[in-house]
């Protein structure tokens, strides 16, 4: 199995309801997750291009759903699965969508 050229590491950690911080995978990210496996392999870039991956915490609970796009180093947060679509066309070459992606001051935030 050749490696990808990126990774996309999708925070699915789950945290009490009532956690401060609250949890990725209450807002959705496992299902985020699922999708970027979908549309990545639709569009033919999941076994040379890019793999999304599931990941434990990424330490930035507040921005979540959080992914971490290595080895980029690029935090995309708040992410939906209406985003799917802007994120796979990044990784096809296009650029990262603007609105997701976190400034060092929200990555150190947590």
């Amino acid at each position: 199995m050749p490696l990808r050229q990126r990774y996309l590491f999708v925070c699915v950690n789950r945290r009490p309801d009532d956690a401060p911080k609250g949890s990725c995978a209450a807002r959705g990210s496992e299902a985020l997750h699922a999708a970027l496996k979908s549309a990545t392999a639709a569009r033919g870039l999941a076994r040379t291009v890019a793999r999304p991956c599931t990941s434990s915490c990424l330490d930035v609970c507040t921005q979540g759903p959080v992914v971490l796009v290595e080895p980029d180093q690029v935090f995309l947060g708040r992410v939906t699965e209406a985003d799917v679509p802007a994120i796979v066309d990044a990784l096809a070459g296009g650029e990262w969508p603007a609105h997701l992606l976190l400034t060092r001051d929200e990555i150190d935030a947590g």
